[in-house]
């Protein structure tokens, strides 16, 4: 399929041509400047407030070549982003809950919804979406999905997309598309939500998701240890993880436990749920495995946990997320010489310099932690840069040139006329 993508000499139009010609289906009142990291996005924001608001808008997008991307609350895409593309779309007006069914345990919610917002709007039922991205109220629905957001719970419920069970998205030519439905047996368009799925925003606007929602868990507790050495609390995560169904695992490296309110230099933090019998059981395994562990339960457990879902790299001057098997995980960290936050179980863990460099040692850290990820058959993605590093400092590894054929490949026929956040997903698409 051909590409009518608009051609690099192309005049981008300013705000006011934008706020003229999307003020036309949404309202000049719905146009708007962007605020704070918003402004490293995009030059105007809209607001629609129905899917058929937006699929307007793409039409006009694409017409006129007007370059586009979801917003949300703008923390991936500012970082993401080299240079603002013109239009963003903010679904804030899009936030309502479409349709919750407790007895089925499904959720149907508008993109622009926080996770913090659907989980109250479950709590009643004490039911949740056990998805926990860092600051939930932060975190729209479409940017869970398409920025593949996902925290220490990742270990025992999986992410977003093993619980998407249904999309919808506005697509090519405005096109309103549906993927699965909204009950669980329904696996109509399981790839097409896949495909979505880690998307930034380069094939299409996610407008509405359904998702599998469970069970609170009756008690929640934490066990947790420190370290004199990175070996030793991986060691203990280790054989906490053979044993024990855990709901999170972690092991934080000086930094991140000094970040987290902990006072010892490598931390395991252990977390468990279930019945009050369970627990208990759970805790006299646990003391068994790792002697040394303190048992932390309700408010103290919740906090601990919260502090290390939503731990803060805004002042790190680099920070990245890998993934790689998982029992290549510690032995990479160990060697990577930076400081960590770690789902031990999953081989998953973001690293960070703490302190200030210059950007040469970034430089050069960034390339010795991308080869360890590649080594180990993983990969790196950047998840902050420092601003004056925006123009230089890749956020994406490159994928073998086969991968990236077929990347290529799906973006020329999900968008065509390439208005669809271009230039800065993997290997420029």
């Amino acid at each position: 399929m051909s590409s009518s993508s608009p051609s690099p000499s192309a005049a981008r139009p300013t705000r006011d041509e934008i706020a003229a010609r999307i003020g036309a289906i949404v309202g000049r009142d719905r146009i708007r400047p962007p605020r704070g990291p918003e402004a490293a996005a995009a030059i105007a924001i809209a607001e629609p407030a129905a899917d058929g608001e937006v699929a307007e808008i793409v039409r006009a997008c694409e017409a006129d070549r007007i370059e586009t991307a979801p917003i949300g609350a703008a923390r991936t895409m500012s970082q993401i982003r080299r240079a603002p593309v013109a239009l963003g779309i903010s679904l804030a007006r899009m936030a309502r809950i479409v349709a919750y069914e407790p007895a089925d345990m499904t959720l149907a919610v508008q993109a622009g919804a926080s996770v913090g917002e659907v989980n109250r709007a479950t709590d009643s039922a004490r039911q949740h979406l056990p998805v926990d991205p860092r600051n939930p109220d932060a975190t729209t629905i479409g940017s869970l999905i398409a920025a593949s957001h996902s925290g220490p719970l990742r270990l025992s419920e999986g992410t977003a997309r093993d619980l998407l069970i249904g999309i919808r998205y506005v697509g090519r030519e405005g096109r309103i598309v549906k993927g699965g439905g909204r009950v669980v047996k329904n696996v109509a368009g399981y790839d097409l939500m896949k495909v979505m799925g880690g998307s930034f925003g380069t094939l299409g606007i996610i407008v509405e998701a359904t998702f599998k929602v469970r069970p609170i868990p009756e008690h929640r507790a934490a066990a947790f240890a420190g370290f004199g050495g990175a070996g030793d609390a991986f060691d203990a995560a280790r054989r906490l993880n053979d044993a024990l169904p855990l709901s999170y695992l972690e092991v934080l490296s000086p930094a991140a436990a000094h970040m987290c309110g902990c006072d010892a230099a490598f931390v395991v933090v252990a977390g468990f749920s279930g019945s009050r019998g369970e627990v208990d059981d759970q805790w006299n395994s646990i003391r068994h495995l790792a002697p040394a562990a303190r048992l932390l339960e309700a408010s103290e457990a919740d906090a601990l946990y919260a502090r290390i879902r939503d731990l803060d790299f805004s002042t790190a001057p680099i920070a990245a997320l890998v993934a790689m098997p998982p029992a290549e995980l510690a032995a990479a960290l160990m060697e990577s010489g930076a400081e960590f936050a770690a789902h031990a179980g999953c081989g998953v863990a973001k690293v960070f310099l703490a302190g200030a460099h210059d950007e040469t040692r970034v430089a050069q850290a960034i390339s010795r932690w991308r080869r360890r990820a590649r080594a180990a058959r993983g990969n790196l993605r950047i998840i902050r840069r420092d601003p004056s590093m925006r123009a230089w400092l890749d956020i994406f590894d490159t994928p073998d040139d086969g991968a990236l054929r077929l990347m290529k490949r799906l973006k020329a026929a999900f968008d065509p006329a390439g208005i669809f956040n271009p230039g800065c997903f993997v290997g420029g698409i």
